[in-house]
């Protein structure tokens, strides 16, 4: 039996979320639909989480175990053969039995991307959060640091997250403007639903003069204070990396 290790790029504007739902277009569905076509045998696809209805992904990474040996450049080119132009292999790696794309990944890291603008961009919109021009960066950006460490993000979970255990260690956030686009990069051991739309409702909330900048240091604390009220819509979201160690060599 041989694993095989895919990284994929989608769109997820049109996908009910990546994970294999009954009813609904998912990301997995559609990985998983690819290959039996091409395999001729039905294949289950485990990815590396879940992403939502309409948050994207430049970087994720999934695995699947198969009889057949076919080279790299086999399943990235017959897959995206019959894959939707909003989903593609941008990546193939053999790995070994005992890498897992969920349990062996160290760390992810997602962008969020703001569009600082009172006119529409249609060629962007698909893929930001179109926001007042006059949001106020600097006590943001002096707020951000609050969040890198090991703490409870239970204020930063949405009422359907699942997981029992909620304390995560975020490692970087960090701040890049592009014209009027900002893009808002957070790298982390692990991350609960929707925790990354939270922690950036959070943000925008302290650009716009709704909270004071040392909430995020309070509620991380479990101090009496509003949790967030904004979660951040899906669009601008984005998996642009996931990591493990030793890194798959992808093709």
């Amino acid at each position: 039996m041989n694993r095989i290790c895919l990284k994929i790029e989608f769109d997820g504007t049109d996908f009910c979320g990546s994970q294999l739902q009954p009813n609904g277009r998912t990301v997995q569905g559609q990985l998983e639909a690819a290959l039996q076509t091409m395999l001729e045998v039905p294949v289950r696809v485990h990815p590396s989480g879940r992403t939502d209805a309409g948050v994207h992904a430049r970087g994720m990474v999934v695995h699947f175990d198969t009889e057949r040996s076919l080279p790299a450049s086999a399943y990235r080119e017959g897959m995206n053969s019959m894959l939707p132009p909003d989903l593609a292999v941008i990546g193939v790696a053999p790995v070994e039995d005992c890498f897992h794309a969920r349990f062996s990944a160290t760390g992810k890291r997602y962008r969020y991307t703001l569009l600082l603008s009172q006119q529409r961009r249609p060629l962007v919109s698909r893929y930001v959060w179109r926001v007042e021009p006059d949001l106020d960066l600097a006590p943001m950006e002096t707020a951000a640091p609050d969040f890198v460490g090991v703490h409870d993000f239970i204020r930063f979970r949405t009422s359907g997250c699942s997981s029992q255990r909620t304390v995560r260690r975020i490692d970087a956030i960090n701040f890049r403007s592009e014209g009027n686009l900002l893009h808002i990069d957070v790298v982390g051991s692990g991350f609960l639903k929707n925790m990354v739309r939270r922690m950036v409702g959070c943000l925008v909330e302290i650009g716009r003069g709704q909270r004071d900048c040392r909430d995020i240091g309070r509620m991380l604390q479990d101090q009496p204070v509003e949790r967030p009220a904004l979660t951040a819509p899906p669009s601008g979201l984005c998996l642009e990396e996931v990591f493990y160690d030793p890194p798959p060599g992808f093709r």
